[in-house]
């Protein structure tokens, strides 16, 4: 019954922490760490080093949005899934800056968390398509508390057409799957155009290959 990522949860809720706990532990997953707010968030993901944070914004202290920098400024590597409802949060386009690599809601299925947390370990793929994409077509058009290294305009001028236009479609939430078929290429055709896009403009996963769309005027909300 093995099988996943090491897991952090940063709650400030004791009922959320445990209740993603059980869930998690009944598939096999390690929750290595659990923290109430984010100070302790990233003093646990120091020591503990998780594949994934759970990590909600709205945490007394330092909240979910700053720990989130701090986490990923000492480990790249780790995956960041926002906890957040729909009645929210303006933070939500700063966090995919921050280098979020998705959201999920506190209200998810237990089937929903498995999956998410299993999805995003992999690095292929941005979590709930549907969410994000609202939130960033909510969000993208409205000033927000970010820091400026947050919304620097960088060049596509590097990728060829082609790759403009996986990266316009990946940006509006499709899969490896439905770029294929939209595109009429095999998936591992997709898969090294979307290898490439993220070497040539030094992105780290699809969370930030939405922000860089969006910001750059690839792709329009609402578009």
């Amino acid at each position: 019954m093995s099988g996943g990522p090491r897991v952090l949860i940063a709650d400030d809720q004791v009922l959320v922490r445990t209740g993603f706990k059980l869930i998690l532990g009944a598939a096999g997953i390690e929750v290595v760490g659990e923290a109430g707010d984010g100070r302790q968030a990233v003093a646990l993901a120091a020591e503990l080093a998780p594949e994934v944070v759970l990590m909600d914004i709205r945490m007394p202290g330092l909240d979910g949005l700053d720990a989130t920098r701090r986490i990923l400024a000492a480990d790249p590597a780790c995956r960041v899934l926002i906890l957040t409802t729909f009645d929210l949060d303006r933070y939500v386009y700063a966090a995919l800056g921050a280098g979020a690599s998705g959201f999920l809601l506190k209200d998810v299925t237990p089937e929903h968390l498995v999956a998410a947390v299993r999805l995003v370990n992999t690095g292929d793929a941005l979590l709930a398509p549907s969410i994000t994409r609202r939130l960033v077509e909510r969000y993208a058009t409205e000033p927000v508390p970010a820091e400026p290294a947050t919304r620097v305009h960088r060049d596509l001028a590097p990728l060829t057409p082609r790759e403009l236009e996986v990266l316009g479609l990946l940006a509006r939430g499709l899969s490896n799957a439905e770029l294929a078929e939209r595109l009429v290429l095999s998936e591992a055709t997709v898969k090294t155009h979307v290898a490439r896009i993220f070497s040539k403009l030094d992105l780290r996963d699809r969370a930030q290959a939405v922000v860089l769309a969006y910001e750059t005027g690839l792709v329009a909300p609402g578009g």
